[in-house]
């Protein structure tokens, strides 16, 4: 096994216990709302994003610690996401990470208190501990996380893509539609690692914010190309959905071939961009080809 695969288990592995630790233990009261929680958040997921924390805080000499908790909240914020994305009044899916979606495994109104409860629960663990060396530091982190996930980030892209159904978009709108969407937590999950640890030239935090911005994109247009090529089982969702609600995607707009092109050239510019990082930013970079060679 090589080494980016052992720390990428090594760290999913982390993920799990941390995020079970800060989820509320199922016997408590309200017990159904918690283990609702837990169900969407444990036992799934490729931990991307906590992935993407710990890589870019390791290269700013951030102590796992304080990375297993920035990974959790950027990790709650996406679970409550999901929960929310399933519903029935947004994308009515009834499979999610090979189970069935919150909302047919509990009820509605109960994934709906989830999606609120996990995005209350990520800013709380995010500020109630200290993780960078000055109140400041962490206030940013704060401000940061928020925008991703608020109207100018992900919950704006979500808008942006309920209202584009049955649309053609131009390259450009598709780009600035999952740059909110999909790429606005993906680029929080690498600049909050990178704040943890100690400051980092101007030049290099420049570079991994045009990383993270690619990674995010990059994200996208793999997932697009899966949904047209694998399976539900594959999966562990409903493939070809996007196709099926008539939504505008890289693979419909530009095909199958040139979707693909796309992503091994965004691929080639996001490793140009660590280059001058050196070794420092191996596992990024690992983790950028690892995004674009997923199976599922």
């Amino acid at each position: 096994m090589s080494n980016f695969q052992t720390w990428m288990q090594s760290v999913q592995h982390q993920m799990e216990t941390a995020l079970a630790d800060v989820l509320p233990d199922a016997a408590l009261a309200p017990a159904r709302l918690h283990a609702a929680m837990r169900y969407a958040v444990l036992g799934g997921g490729k931990r991307v994003r906590p992935l993407l924390v710990h890589a870019a805080g390791e290269l700013a000499g951030a102590s796992r610690q304080r990375l297993d908790r920035i990974g959790c909240a950027v990790e709650l914020i996406h679970a409550y996401s999901l929960v929310h994305d399933d519903l029935p009044c947004m994308d009515d899916d009834v499979l999610r990470r090979g189970k069935p979606t919150v909302h047919v495994e509990y009820d509605e109104a109960t994934a709906l208190l989830v999606g609120d409860a996990l995005q209350t629960l990520a800013f709380q663990v995010l500020a109630d501990t200290p993780l960078a060396d000055s109140p400041g530091t962490q206030l940013g982190m704060l401000t940061l996380l928020a925008q991703a996930s608020g109207s100018r980030g992900m919950a704006g892209g979500q808008a942006i893509d309920l209202a584009a159904v049955g649309q053609q978009l131009s390259r450009e709108e598709l780009e600035f539609m999952h740059i909110h969407k999909t790429g606005a937590l993906i680029r929080a999950s690498v600049l909050l690692g990178a704040q943890a640890g100690e400051p980092l030239p101007a030049g290099e935090l420049e570079r991994l914010d045009h990383y993270a911005k690619l990674v995010g994109l990059l994200f996208q247009v793999v997932d697009d190309i899966l949904d047209t090529e694998a399976d539900t089982a594959t999966l562990g969702k409903t493939a070809g959905k996007d196709a099926d609600n008539d939504k505008p995607t890289y693979v419909s707009l530009l095909g199958l071939g040139e979707a693909k092109q796309l992503a091994e050239d965004m691929l080639a510019e996001a490793r140009e961009t660590l280059a001058p990082m050196g070794d420092r930013s191996a596992r990024l970079e690992a983790l950028a080809d690892y995004i674009v060679h997923r199976a599922f």
